[in-house]
């Protein structure tokens, strides 16, 4: 069930555009769950960084949150989607996602 879990965070995520981000709550929403921590664990598992975009993902408050490559390199990889990120948080009214 964890592998269903993580496999639907997975597929959603792919849904979030460039030039936006999404919250480990949103994605737990989405899926009819309140389950966040278990969103930022299938994030933490995720073996395929290239395909699967978790850096995408932050903190509800808008925080950056982890990353396997380290938040650095998040806030990198944000920047270059041209999200914004200001004293480590991402202004979620702009570039927040949210799934219908």
């Amino acid at each position: 069930m964890i592998k269903n879990f993580n496999n639907k965070c997975y597929l959603l995520l792919k849904k979030v555009p460039k030039g936006k981000v999404v919250t480990y709550k949103e994605i737990a929403r989405k899926l009819g769950s309140r389950a966040y921590r278990a969103v930022g664990n299938a994030m933490h598992k995720n073996c395929d960084l290239i395909n699967i975009p978790c850096y995408k993902v932050v903190c509800s408050n808008g925080s950056i949150g982890g990353y396997a490559k380290g938040v650095q390199k998040k806030i990198e990889l944000l920047k270059k989607d041209r999200v914004e990120v200001k004293h480590g948080k991402v202004d979620l009214n702009k570039y927040g996602y949210r799934f219908i």
